[in-house]
């Protein structure tokens, strides 16, 4: 499918995701996501309006990461607490190893990274004040998803935060330009390019998910998927 057309695509798979994928377009790829998400993922804002609420001087609050990719989501949020004289406990999970190797190959910048899935976590007690993904939810079948959110749900005392892309032809046109020349070397064009034909619009994210969640729109085409705890 050349577009986002107006189903989502739930049949392809990115190349990121083979196990047998070229290692070196792979760890391309993961070193690129940190200049793709900060210009579109909005993760600064994200920390401003629903992060740093929570955050204190004295008492130590912590975060976990699910599904760190490259890391680099991770350290610019531990990095902008640490800024603000904050004080951010920062852990970052990941079921890939090739993950795992791609972030013990750069400083960790104050985070501890783990290969780990959120039912790991689950299983064995851990909680954290707040939860975060970024780009997680369209990788998910439905069942993957529910998972997900439950497990969500019982690691966070505070918040939850799921930051994905929002499918609209716009910003596919707009990637498929800006990303052309890195088609080569890395993944990070046609699999950015299968992301948004994979991932929600609004009503259709609303329509997924259990009661007690929000669904808000930021942009540019973004869906941010919300649970407030009950521990604030």
């Amino acid at each position: 499918m050349g577009s986002t057309g107006t189903a989502r695509d739930t049949a392809s798979q990115e190349f990121m995701d083979d196990p047998h994928c070229d290692p070196d377009r792979l760890e391309r790829t993961y070193r690129q996501f940190r200049t793709v998400n900060r210009l579109v993922s909005g993760w600064q804002r994200i920390y401003r309006h629903w992060i740093r609420p929570h955050l204190d001087p004295h008492r130590p609050t912590t975060l976990l990461d699910i599904g760190f990719g490259g890391g680099d989501i991770s350290r610019a949020i531990t990095g902008w607490a640490a800024r603000d004289r904050l004080a951010l406990r920062t852990t970052a999970i990941d079921p890939d190893e090739r993950a795992l190797r791609h972030v013990r190959g750069v400083p960790d910048g104050g985070v501890a990274f783990e290969q780990a899935s959120s039912a790991d976590l689950v299983a064995r007690g851990d909680r954290y004040d707040l939860v975060i993904s970024n780009h997680l939810l369209h990788h998910l079948d439905p069942a993957a998803l529910d998972a997900l959110l439950a497990d969500s749900r019982t690691l966070a005392r505070r918040l939850v935060v799921h930051n994905d892309l929002s499918r609209g032809r716009a910003g596919y046109g707009l990637y498929a330009a800006a990303t052309l020349p890195f088609a080569r070397r890395s993944f990070i064009h046609q699999d950015g390019l299968l992301s948004i034909r994979r991932s929600y619009r609004r009503c259709e994210l609303r329509e997924a998910v259990p009661p007690g969640w929000q669904v808000r729109s930021m942009f540019p085409q973004r869906l941010l998927l919300i649970h407030e705890g009950e521990d604030r």
